[in-house]
């Protein structure tokens, strides 16, 4: 029997060598360990995916505006037939001139058509709020010159409410870069002063609605990038443009009284419009004293 003798080299490279002394058997391991990959790779790799993510949120807000388009169009061509001289004043109001004669228009139809008439404001004034395009404000005085108070304000908070909404939930998908990049310091004070009425954020969103302190459109889009949730967002968003929408509506309802052919003139309805006027006033003439209560 031959006396064996082992021995173990360490080789270059995890290598290892086996000697015996009868035979020499040469064993050759591979160094399976990768290196790890470059900071430069990496940072690649993560714009590439941002860039990535951009781009389908981009493509996802592109379909939501055309479909929303073909909504649009399909109330329009769903409407019953106008007479020539009406298709002139179908069209989107960018003023009173504008929302009474299409208001003119629809109350010819609406008692027939009551909801083609009320699906068309509907889709549109949500439309209009979820793409942050002006001219919501001559809707609510059109809901007024058409409706009744009671439905022309639950229309006028429901349509406000769900297209903010909506509104927040595609400024979810793009809009953090987007307020970072045009509103870095403006976004981190609203951030942090969020953060302190974290517990009270249904009462701070009644109050941003009521008070002019921000523009609406500015609130839909932060609001989702500073991590405001959604449920207090169109609770308060429902309740506190109420206020404000007293006077557009009562607005439209004063304008449908003067303009009937024989309809005289009300000093009610007038004076009752300058007291919605002034009560619209008081958030404003109050704001430093609401402003100090939440900050």
């Amino acid at each position: 029997m031959h006396k064996k003798e082992d021995q173990s080299d360490a080789g270059v490279d995890g290598t290892a060598t086996c000697k015996r002394q009868d035979t020499c058997v040469i064993v050759i391991e591979e160094n399976v360990s990768a290196k790890p990959p470059s900071k430069s790779t990496s940072k690649k790799d993560a714009s590439g995916d941002q860039a990535m993510k951009t781009k389908n949120a981009l493509l996802t807000v592109a379909s939501i505006f055309l479909v929303s388009l073909l909504g649009l169009a399909y109330v329009y061509f769903s409407f019953p037939q106008l007479e020539d001289h009406e298709k002139q004043h179908v069209k989107l109001p960018w003023d009173i001139e504008d929302a009474k004669k299409l208001g003119q228009v629809l109350d010819r139809y609406k008692d027939r058509y009551f909801t083609e008439v009320l699906g068309g404001i509907f889709i549109t004034y949500i439309f209009l709020q979820t793409f942050a395009i002006p001219g919501s404000i001559f809707l609510s005085i059109l809901s007024g010159f058409l409706f009744p108070f009671p439905i022309a304000l639950l229309l006028v908070c429901f349509c406000s409410a769900t297209g903010a909404s909506l509104c927040f939930l595609l400024s979810s998908l793009v809009g953090r870069r987007v307020v970072y990049k045009y509103w870095p310091e403006r976004a981190a004070q609203w951030a942090a002063t969020v953060k302190k009425q974290n517990d009270n954020l249904f009462n701070y969103m009644v109050f941003l609605r009521v008070t002019p302190f921000l523009p609406n459109w500015f609130i839909n889009i932060v609001a989702p990038v500073i991590d405001v949730p959604i449920k207090p967002f169109w609770l308060g968003t429902f309740f506190g443009v109420a206020p404000p929408s007293f006077v557009a509506i009562q607005t439209g309802k004063t304008l449908h009284q003067l303009s009937s052919s024989d309809a005289k003139f009300s000093w009610n309805s007038v004076i009752l419009l300058a007291v919605f006027a002034v009560l619209s006033l008081i958030p404003v003439l109050v704001k430093q004293r609401l402003r100090r209560k939440f900050e």
